[in-house]
């Protein structure tokens, strides 16, 4: 089968792009000669009627419509078209008002099934939220507004916008010189089945020591430029990876490193993702007692002793529990991360996790929806094995349930943010009772702050104060680019905060 192919100019592009993601939204598959659609040829074709004088989106109507092609050479076609508002810029109303009509046209002509997010896609659709609140509307106005705009559910709409406006004093306590340290302990004792991440299967003692002495002269950079620039550090966040696979002595000595460079009487937080079981130690939990570690995540992902044989964990649900309680008495606050859509589960199987975890009485639970990575060994299993995962409609029961026991137990949503290929187009949501959220978790998914990153894969994420754009750079992936290659990333990250900050002395 011959493809004729065409090269497009950026707007094509990105009009392309725009297109590509509502056929993803509705899982419309492109076939062959040999598949068995209906039709054949699909063409979208967007017309902008009214240009904007003022660069805002108001005058802007797009008209968008759907030829479909059978074998025959027979075509249908759907039109539908939407105006644009008055505080939106010209090319994003454009862009928005294509998906949106696309979407409509999807589901009011071609029968697809509403998706709980509408055409919100980016990865932090509270950003949006936060944008109208600036401008001075109101809670309901916001939520009527993103029904309208975004064809987001009233459901979805009820839990983001007050979300939202809970978020307001967190995001208030910090101006243009407070920042959040992210520390990146690139290790894990074994890899999950549905890992993406960049970690490393932890290796043996002379490697980690080397990466010790790079770390030591990364985390120096770092300390050398708060110091520099008068930075107010408000947060530590030590992950990975899992931090805690490190053996005791060298888990003990990277604490005390990030402890002395950057712990301070301002700081709010100090988180260290302990993640599972089979990483824990009483010499660990001395350590984070020590140094005065705040808040500790245990992930135990789900409370399914066959699911997490099959996903690579190699511990059972009471030695979850066992870890819970033996941190209990040494933290002042405990995360527990719960991933919805494992393969093999059921709702019923979440109602148990949540029966259990809820039991614990943590201070702050995160539900994951299961996002299907292409780097995982799940996504592989899928193509070569043949494994199954829960249908859509399932996950999102597993939601619904899971978010009965949030509101059961007195956890409020705090925080969201959104990936690609999640199952049940769901969510990953943070819940807390109140006085317990986590301030780190929303001031980097609002991106409302600068973050340092030091370590292993770890990122610097710069809010320029001006303009408040952000601006990234990024050390390696690869451990072994990250050990030999360090001076290229501590000056990448040195010029990056010299560009928006100055040169500070």
């Amino acid at each position: 089968m011959k493809i004729k192919t065409f090269t497009l100019n950026s707007r094509q592009k990105v009009i392309s792009k725009i297109v590509r993601e509502i056929l993803n939204l509705f899982k419309v598959e492109i076939t062959g000669s040999k598949g068995e659609a209906d039709f054949l040829q699909l063409s979208v074709v967007n017309r902008q009627l009214t240009p904007s004088e003022d660069g805002t989106g108001r005058g802007v109507t797009v008209e968008s419509r759907l030829l479909l092609f059978d074998k025959e050479g027979n075509q249908q076609e759907f039109c539908r078209r939407d105006e644009g508002k008055g505080d939106e810029r010209e090319a994003a109303a454009r862009h928005r008002l294509i998906k949106l009509n696309l979407y409509h046209i999807f589901r009011e002509y071609l029968g697809a099934e509403a998706a709980p997010w509408g055409i919100l896609h980016g990865v932090r659709p509270t950003k949006i939220v936060h944008r109208w609140i600036r401008g001075g509307a109101g809670q309901q106005e916001i939520i009527e507004r993103i029904q309208k705009d975004y064809a987001c559910s009233l459901k979805k709409a009820e839990i983001i916008v007050p979300m939202a406006f809970r978020q307001l004093p967190f995001l208030q306590t910090s101006d243009d010189k407070t920042v959040s340290i992210y520390v990146g302990i690139p290790f894990c004792l074994t890899r999950c089945l549905y890992c993406s991440f960049p970690a490393n299967i932890l290796p043996g003692e002379k490697q980690l020591r080397q990466f010790m002495e790079v770390f030591r002269r990364d985390l120096e950079a770092g300390k050398k430029a708060v110091e520099q620039y008068g930075f107010k550090v408000q947060n530590i966040y030590v992950g990975g990876g899992t931090p805690t696979s490190l053996p005791d002595e060298f888990f003990a000595e990277m604490l005390e490193m990030v402890y002395n460079a950057f712990y301070g009487p301002g700081l709010a937080e100090f988180t260290v993702e302990a993640g599972r079981p089979d990483s824990i130690t009483p010499g660990k939990i001395e350590a984070m007692q020590r140094f005065r570690v705040s808040r500790v995540s245990v992930n135990p992902q789900t409370m399914q002793q066959r699911t997490l044989k099959l996903i690579g964990r190699q511990h059972t649900p009471e030695a979850v529990e066992e870890m819970f309680h033996a941190l209990r008495g040494a933290v002042p606050h405990i995360n527990m991360d719960l991933i919805l859509g494992l393969p093999g589960e059921t709702a019923e199987d979440v109602r148990d996790t949540l029966e259990k975890v809820t039991a614990l009485e943590p201070d702050d639970i995160t539900l994951h929806a299961l996002a299907i990575k292409r780097g995982s060994r799940l996504k592989l299993l899928m193509e070569e094995r043949h494994v199954e995962l829960p249908s859509d409609a399932e996950t999102r029961k597993m939601s619904e349930v899971a978010l009965s026991f949030m509101e059961r137990g007195g956890y409020q949503p705090y925080y969201l943010y959104r990936q690609g290929y999640m199952s049940g187009d769901l969510e990953n949501i943070g819940c807390a009772r109140p006085g317990a959220e986590g301030m780190y978790n929303i001031q980097i998914m609002e991106e409302h702050q600068t973050i340092i990153g030091i370590g292993g894969s770890a990122t610097t994420k710069v809010v320029d104060p001006v303009t408040s754009r952000l601006r990234s750079v990024f050390n390696a992936k690869d451990l072994a680019t990250y050990l030999r290659d360090i001076d290229v990333y501590i000056e990448k990250r040195k010029q990056l905060l010299e560009e928006i900050y100055g040169n500070a002395r």
